[in-house]
């Protein structure tokens, strides 16, 4: 462990550290982006189609929460291989940061549906009933209402949501996807250098204490009922 306070240490992984950190950041924003293209629809669909929805459709819900339950139960490391040709045929290739981009998006857009369905939920159902009788449509319903009400509590859920899917960047490392998770299993793991291993924690370690208290101030501050 000492190892990590000289010189030394950081004149040979120095530069490693520092791209792994990048990497896993770049695969981490660019996979929650297009996570929640996908899972944020699919979160207001839920909504909108639960049986005391504003658009009941008992079809639609129990097809979608079939779809998003099975997406959400299939173990991350399980379907990165189980889709690598889809991925090589959608990206060109099976690893490195593109090749880690659609599992993670597959993964996590059902996690971010379901994180989403249960943000709108908490929305004051006097509020929809009264945009409701003055007119509005659902669409209005939705970007006026239900997303605006609900924006502190998606913020909340945005952070376990980034905090997920950089855990998966690490587990992605295993089959060469890059970032601080290749790292601690090429060097931490397979070449014994446990002071790597410990450094690598360490980083994601303090990425999910700021992803989570950046999100968690954002939240407070636009939440109107702390003002």
């Amino acid at each position: 462990m000492s190892e990590i306070f000289t010189g030394a240490f950081w004149s040979q992984y120095g530069s490693l550290l520092s791209q792994g950190t990048i990497d896993t950041l770049i695969m981490t924003g660019i996979s929650t982006v297009f996570a929640y293209i996908i899972g944020l629809p699919l979160g207001v669909l839920l909504i909108l189609t639960q049986p005391h929805g504003i658009r009941p459709n008992k079809t639609v819900y129990k097809l979608l929460g079939w779809i998003i339950n099975i997406g959400r139960s299939l173990p991350f490391i399980i379907l990165m291989i189980a889709i690598m040709d889809f991925t090589k045929l959608l990206v060109g290739t099976k690893i490195g940061i593109r090749g880690s981009i659609p599992p993670l998006v597959i993964s996590a857009a059902p996690f971010i549906a379901r994180m989403v369905e249960t943000s709108l939920a908490e929305v004051d159902t006097g509020v929809i009933e009264a945009a409701q009788s003055m007119g509005a449509s659902t669409m209005q319903i939705v970007w006026k209402v239900y997303l605006p009400e609900a924006t502190p509590s998606l913020i909340l859920g945005g952070a376990i949501s980034v905090i997920t899917i950089l855990a998966y960047t690490a587990i992605a490392g295993a089959v060469g996807s890059g970032g601080l998770g290749d790292l601690a299993i090429r060097y931490g793991y397979q070449r014994k250098v446990d002071s790597m291993m410990l450094i690598t924690v360490l980083f994601l370690i303090v990425l999910v204490q700021l992803i989570q208290f950046v999100f968690s101030r954002v939240s407070t501050h636009i939440d109107k009922r702390l003002k």
